[in-house]
This record gives C-alpha cells, structure tokens and sequence, in this order.
C-alpha cells in the first residue's frame, strides 16, 4: 500500500475503524509507518497516540483488541480504512463506538454473527442449540411458522405484534441460513446481482 505519510508534517494519516460485521464506525485514530507496519504484521490495530507520544496498541491495557479484516486507502493515498472484529467495547468509557451512535442500525449482522459463534461453541442452554440439534427439518419448518405469523400479524394485528413477528422470522431465517453454511452477504451480492 503506497500511503502517503509526508502529507503531514507529524507524519501522520488519520485512520477510521470500521466493524466488519455492522458496518459501524467505531473510532478514528492516527498512524505513523510503524504503527501501520506492526498493524500489518500483527493484524492487530496499532495507532500512534499522539497523546503519549508512542506506539499504542488498541486493546493492550482493557484486552479490546481490534482484529484487522482488511485495509483500504482512500483516493488520495492519506487515509486509511480499516475493517476489524472488535473484542468487546471500542470507546474508552466502554461504549461500543467512539461515536456514541444510539443504536446498531446494522444489528442483524451482528445477530448473524452471535449465532454463528454458537455454532462454532456451542451452549446447552442456548436456544441456537436446542434448534440446531433439532436439525434441518425443525429449522426449516420454524421458518415456515415464523412467516405465516408475520403475515397474520401484517393482515389482522398491531404495529408491535407486527415488529415483533418479523424479528421471529429474521431471527429463523439466520439460523436456517447458518444451518445451510451461507451468510447475508451472500444473499446481498445475490440481491445486488438481481438489481444489475
């Protein structure tokens, strides 16, 4: 990547932190060579705080790493995006996002991803378990109910009996969807395709 430190006089590029999964912007921080070097090398965020004047690696104190997913520099070769998984809070005062946006507008890809993770570990007293050892079928037919109630609740039912139907049917839809081995953004690069 041919980022461009000499733009600053400090020798610094501004780099804002994205979560992979949601989309949300987490924070912005700055970055000299070897702090992008070591980023790089350890696929672990690591900015130059300007403030201690040094090296910082995002999580080495409060153990919130910030994974690398992948990098993107901007047109002009003097800001970086970065893509990561988060280890918990992103924000200092244990907020989820420098931010503080009020809510996670993408919290379905999240959800994709918790579900996803208690299938790689799973939890007796999870209900992803109980479904997954139920097995495709009982997935699949949790679908079906899930759908014919959101309709009932559109035709016949409150805006709330309706919100909530529709997120019991997202919700079987994620699990139906990790069961088969595929991801949202499989089905959005399909969706998108279709839009071609």
């Amino acid at each position: 990547m041919n980022i461009d430190f000499n733009k600053s006089p400090d020798g610094l590029v501004p780099v804002v932190i994205q979560d992979v999964q949601t989309l949300e912007v987490l924070m912005l921080g700055y970055m000299n060579a070897d702090a992008y070097n070591k980023t790089v090398e350890e696929n672990i965020v690591t900015f130059y705080s300007r403030s201690k004047n040094r090296l910082w690696t995002k999580g080495e104190t409060s153990s919130n790493f910030l994974h690398v997913k992948s990098l993107h520099l901007d047109c002009d070769n003097d800001t970086l995006l970065i893509k990561v998984s988060a280890d918990g809070s992103t924000c200092h005062t244990g907020e989820r996002s420098c931010f503080k946006t009020t809510y996670n507008s993408n919290f379905i890809f999240e959800l994709e991803s918790i579900i996803s993770n208690r299938y790689m570990h799973p939890q007796e007293s999870s209900y992803v378990n109980k479904l997954r050892n139920k097995g495709l079928n009982k997935i699949a037919q949790k679908v079906g109910e899930e759908a014919v109630e959101t309709v009932i609740a559109a035709l016949a039912q409150s805006e709330t009996e309706m919100i909530d139907e529709t997120s019991d049917l997202v919700f079987h839809l994620l699990v139906l969807l990790r069961e088969k081995n595929l991801s949202l953004e499989t089905i959005a690069k399909n969706l998108e395709q279709r839009h071609k």
